[in-house]
């Protein structure tokens, strides 16, 4: 990268950071797996000071975090805290200092209620018995201290759509003594007024002396937030400077090596026959009755606010959820298809990528070459008995192809960073090669570079003729590579949109509608009409 190219992009603003005392000092941290993941780190960061950290997949920042908080030990290297050695051997060691951690991987019971998820370690008692008013009450004070004051503190978490989880996981970090808060990707899965209210928490723990390390991809984001942009690449520290002297197409080269591109060339693709007829399918109040075609060759992509029914009405489809009523039809046959499983869905064609990669998308002590295999076994089987090297042969080309950044195949899929776990779930239905493909989120977590990586993929795939539906709540990523949108709101598809018709003003107007229609004053809340779902797309 060259120096005339950050100089072009760098605001005029002093480049020396000022001196303040350092609440933690990290210096020379490495770690080594196989293969070294971090190499010689060295930052420090301040009381009351935000530390945007950013990267690619895989450049290390996970890893970083997790050995600030105690949940990974460093190869080599040494940190102080307020000047003293600090080498927790723990996360909750780490949490006794005031060092805590929002994971971008939940780590919630889904089975125990709001209330008990946030206090399990300290629950009140009375006479030997829980004192149920009073973990209500300190339940509701600390929601309403990330903004969520509608929430029954009994509801179980499981129950929760991803959103609010994540909002109950920031709410658990932040009970008790924090002095250093790392926060992972921590607006992936929140809706434009969840982020408005993290933010106003960010800068009330600011303004009472926190230090904040955020990771994110969001740059834009970052540049809001943040006072200082540290940037990872493959490891090493490449830039710790004020983030204000930064734009984002030098942030993006920093991260990447490369410019990030501004526009994505489909190719030349025919649009056939419908692959997949939807005929009112429904379920309760969650997805009402809901008619649609995916044509051969067609990306349909579907938006809506958090909670308005489209992670549902994909998992209607695929049979993971038993609808109500209406049916799905598969190319031209006359008769329904019948799917009350994932796994005849598999067997009709259809393919899903979900949303929770974690629980729901890998066996994460498994390997990436078994993970990639899992949906076609038979084809990397002889006689019954899996044959290693085709299963070798099949992980090395996708890991090729998806970029996959990893040691080999027989890499543990959990051992991987968010992203490239992603292009593992991605890599494993490509492999089954259906020709219907339902994407949820299929660029959440994933970083600038790797983005396009997976456009490009997905206009590949349309171009042999296959059917995408993706739902993203990236409006510009669905604007960038859909031919047709379709909008659902409180439940209901309420229009669909032609490449083209569209603009950002009208399918967020789409996407408000149902809730203002209804009446909810809850829906209408959450539908907060700014642009920040656009902005969601910013780091592009």
């Amino acid at each position: 990268m060259s120096n005339e190219f950050i100089a072009a992009h760098q605001s005029d603003v002093p480049t020396a950071i000022p001196a303040a005392p350092v609440l933690l000092h990290l210096a020379g941290i490495g770690k080594t797996y196989v293969e070294p993941v971090l190499s010689d780190v060295s930052i420090s960061i301040s009381p009351g000071q935000i530390l945007a950290l950013t990267g690619e997949n895989g450049a290390g920042k996970s890893t970083l975090s997790k050995i600030v908080c105690g949940l990974v030990q460093a190869t080599t290297g040494s940190m102080l805290l307020d000047g003293q050695s600090y080498q927790p051997a723990s996360r909750k060691e780490a949490e006794q200092l005031g060092i805590r951690m929002v994971m971008q991987e939940l780590n919630l019971i889904p089975t125990l209620s709001i209330a008990e998820n946030l206090f399990l370690n300290q629950l009140p008692h009375r006479f030997g018995w829980i004192d149920k008013a009073r973990l209500a009450e300190a339940t509701r004070q600390q929601m309403a201290a990330v903004g969520l004051t509608d929430i029954d503190p009994w509801t179980l978490v499981g129950e929760l759509g991803v959103g609010h989880q994540q909002m109950v996981e920031i709410a658990r970090n932040l009970i008790g003594s924090c002095r250093l808060l790392v926060l992972d990707e921590p607006t992936a899965m929140l809706t434009s007024r969840e982020v408005e209210l993290l933010f106003k928490q960010i800068a009330r723990l600011q303004s009472e002396g926190v230090a904040i390390i955020y990771i994110s991809h969001r740059l834009e984001e970052l540049k809001r937030v943040a006072d200082r942009i540290a940037v990872l690449r493959d490891g090493q520290l490449v830039c710790d400077d004020p983030i204000a002297g930064y734009s984002t197409d030098a942030l993006v080269q920093l991260m990447v090596g490369r410019t990030a591109e501004a526009e994505l060339d489909l190719g030349h693709r025919s649009i056939g026959a419908p692959l997949l007829r939807v005929r009112d399918l429904g379920r309760g109040s969650v997805v009402a009755p809901t008619s649609f075609d995916l044509r051969a060759g067609e990306i349909l992509g579907v938006a809506g606010l958090i909670g308005s029914g489209r992670t549902e009405l994909l998992r209607l489809i695929f049979g993971a959820d038993r609808a109500d009523h209406g049916q799905v039809f598969i190319g031209d046959q006359a008769e329904a298809a019948r799917i009350s499983s994932p796994k005849d869905a598999v067997a009709a064609g259809i393919a899903m990528i979900t949303e929770d990669r974690k629980s729901q998308g890998l066996l994460l002590p498994q390997s990436i070459g078994l993970n990639t295999t899992l949906s076609k076994l038979a084809s990397v089987s002889r006689f019954g008995v899996l044959d290693k090297p085709a299963e070798s042969a099949v992980a090395d080309d996708y890991i090729k192809r998806l970029r996959i950044r990893s040691r080999d195949g027989s890499q543990a899929a959990g051992e991987l960073s968010g992203g490239n776990q992603q292009k593992v779930v991605i890599a494993r239905w490509l492999y089954r090669d259906c020709p219907i493909m339902l994407f949820d989120e299929p660029t959440r977590g994933i970083d600038i570079g790797a983005k396009f990586d997976i456009y490009k993929l997905l206009a590949e795939l349309s171009r042999q003729g296959k059917g995408l539906l993706i739902v993203s709540s990236d409006l510009r990523e669905l604007m960038l590579i859909c031919d047709r949108i379709a909008v659902m709101s409180a439940g209901k598809l309420v229009d669909t949109f032609e490449r083209g018709a569209w603009s950002q003003e009208t399918i967020l107007a789409s996407a408000f509608s149902g809730y203002m229609n209804n009446g909810d004053d809850n829906g209408a809340a959450a539908a907060d009409p700014t642009t920040a779902q656009a902005e969601h797309a910013a780091a592009l």
